[in-house]
């Protein structure tokens, strides 16, 4: 995506836990869309390779969980973590992760990746398609800024990160936050 364009319009299939259904998986089907998550916000999103994996789990994820109070303070509403993972997946890594500030998006069948020109192959390490590692902040549905990684190509050899890393991000916002008018 460029800088100014709009996020794609796509319909992302969610589980939200609901104490009403009961039983052992008291969770229940909701459609979210684009505009659900970034209509009148101010948000950061970052997309990466998948849930479970090193880099992602390691760095990327917690990074922006520890970096949400100052992103905050920069005029950003909201955390996103995509892949293209189900909801399944994507909830129970959250959970895994402890996330209490970003919120996952599951892009399960890469519609939203796909239309967001960030769609891989990564057959190479048995994954089928993916999202390029990538971060955006996104005013109102439009793209502010853009921070993707290097070499965007399928069945990429190597994972690269640091374009797409939290540091980066923040970088932005707070140069961003300097040069406001006053």
């Amino acid at each position: 995506m460029d800088i100014g364009s709009k996020v794609p319009q796509v319909s992302f299939q969610t589980r939200v836990r609901d104490e009403s259904v009961g039983g052992p998986n008291p969770y229940r089907w909701e459609t979210l869309t684009s505009d659900d998550y970034f209509k009148g916000k101010r948000v950061v999103l970052f997309s990466l390779p998948g849930a479970f994996t090193p880099t992602c789990s390691t760095y990327q994820l917690p990074g922006f969980e520890k970096a949400f109070d100052e992103m905050r303070d920069l005029g950003i509403d909201a955390i996103y973590c995509m892949s293209v993972n189900d909801s399944f997946v994507m909830n129970q890594w959250a959970k895994a992760q402890g996330l209490k500030n970003v919120t996952v998006i599951p892009d399960g069948s890469g519609e939203f990746t796909e239309k967001a020109g960030m769609l891989v192959r990564k057959d190479n390490l048995g994954f089928g398609a993916r999202s390029w590692r990538y971060a955006a902040v996104i005013n109102d549905g439009v793209v502010e800024a853009w921070f993707e990684e290097p070499g965007r190509a399928d069945n990429h050899p190597e994972d690269p990160y640091g374009e797409s890393s939290p540091e980066t991000v923040m970088a932005y916002l707070q140069k961003a936050k300097v040069s406001e008018p006053a």
